[in-house]
């Protein structure tokens, strides 16, 4: 491997299930000495990619976080959605989560807790991947017809008993998702969760992130979570320059304009 590959394989073997590692976990799950790779460890270190503890281990530093808030994907969308998100979350009293597209999966540049709610494992910068999330589901619905089959034909991994698996359910899912414009799915990646999701758009009408709400089972009728994403989702959107965002401006819309029709996974389908 060259220098460059050999950082990065370092860097890559941290995730959301390996947030701190020890010299020997690194060096065997990249395949690089030890020697090299405590050389490289101090080198990321002081240069302040990674962070080493009292225990030893070592995990990303905050020179990474510095540098992903300067991704135009995430940390401009991220600057300019904040604020709606803060209100979406003060209206609905959820978990509020804004993702962006990367490669088969989800990165969410925002995460916001909610008090007093159901425990998710999505942070601000967790990854997951596209079919076990709303938001994902949402941005998997409003992708390439090629990109979908690509992602259906991977390994598609199972969190519940009741994540969408099956490539047959899914394609029919991602077709309706399409057609409403919100996901509605229920214990696709912790149980006893509902995520509701739509779509935001930018430049051209694309879609370019998705904007989501998790709330406990049981909670008010995803109905009523609706108009508030939807309406959380336009502002974002004509922030952005969406066309059709931008023209709906001025233009009085009543409660009922956003009573789309719900698409909704549950474990009978497809479980």
């Amino acid at each position: 491997m060259t220098s460059a590959q050999r950082v990065l394989s370092i860097l890559g073997v941290f995730d959301t299930e390996n947030l701190a590692l020890s010299l020997s976990d690194i060096s065997r799950r990249t395949g690089l000495t030890l020697s090299t790779t405590h050389r490289l460890l101090n080198e990321l270190r002081r240069w302040g990619a990674l962070s080493r503890h009292s225990d030893g281990k070592y995990s990303i530093g905050l020179r990474i976080l510095e540098l992903g808030t300067l991704a135009p994907q995430g940390g401009q969308l991220r600057e300019i959605a904040l604020p709606y998100l803060h209100d979406l979350q003060h209206a609905t009293r959820g978990n509020i989560h804004l993702g962006v597209p990367e490669g088969h999966d989800v990165i969410y540049v925002e995460s916001l807790r909610a008090r007093d709610t159901v425990p998710v494992p999505s942070r601000l910068g967790g990854r997951w991947p596209m079919h076990a999330t709303g938001t994902g589901l949402v941005l998997l619905a409003h992708s390439s017809q090629e990109f979908q089959e690509e992602v259906l034909a991977s390994k598609l991994r199972r969190y519940t008993d009741h994540t969408l698996t099956d490539p047959d359910a899914l394609r029919h899912f991602l077709a309706e998702v399409r057609k409403s414009g919100v996901a509605i799915v229920q214990s696709q990646l912790t149980y006893d969760v509902m995520a509701v999701a739509v779509p935001i758009r930018g430049p051209r009408d694309r879609v370019v992130a998705a904007v989501g709400i998790t709330v406990p089972l049981g909670s008010p009728s995803p109905h009523s979570l609706v108009p508030a994403l939807a309406a959380t989702s336009r502002s974002i959107s004509r922030a952005l320059g969406a066309p059709s965002a931008v023209a709906d401006a001025g233009v009085p819309r009543q409660t009922a304009h956003w009573q789309v029709r719900e698409v909704k996974y549950s474990s009978a389908v497809g479980s």
